[in-house]
């Protein structure tokens, strides 16, 4: 490290980040309302669309074991969670 002539003390990008440990991938548990599987997904697997009322706030993903379409409805705290672990998400605006 060295020192600026402000006194601000200059951080390499590789010492800031040393020691760092690489990020666990975040999965997620749910099931199939179709063939009642339960199983782990990764949150690239989960899709997340946030509507303008409960109604249209939703979360789907594809059944690794049936291969059924799932959508599920998604709450504040789902919301939270899957928007904290990296799911992509579509904000569905009105036309109105």
């Amino acid at each position: 490290m060295s020192e600026s002539a402000s006194g601000v003390r200059a951080v390499s990008v590789a010492s800031a980040f040393a020691g760092m440990r690489s990020a666990t991938p975040v999965v997620f548990k749910a099931g199939c309302p179709d063939c009642r599987g339960r199983f782990e997904l990764a949150a690239s697997a989960l899709r997340l669309a946030i509507g303008a009322s409960s109604r249209t706030t939703f979360y789907s993903f594809t059944c690794p074991e049936c291969g059924a379409a799932v959508r599920k409805p998604a709450g504040e705290r789902i919301v939270e969670l899957l928007t904290g672990g990296g799911v992509r998400t579509l904000r569905l605006h009105s036309t109105v």
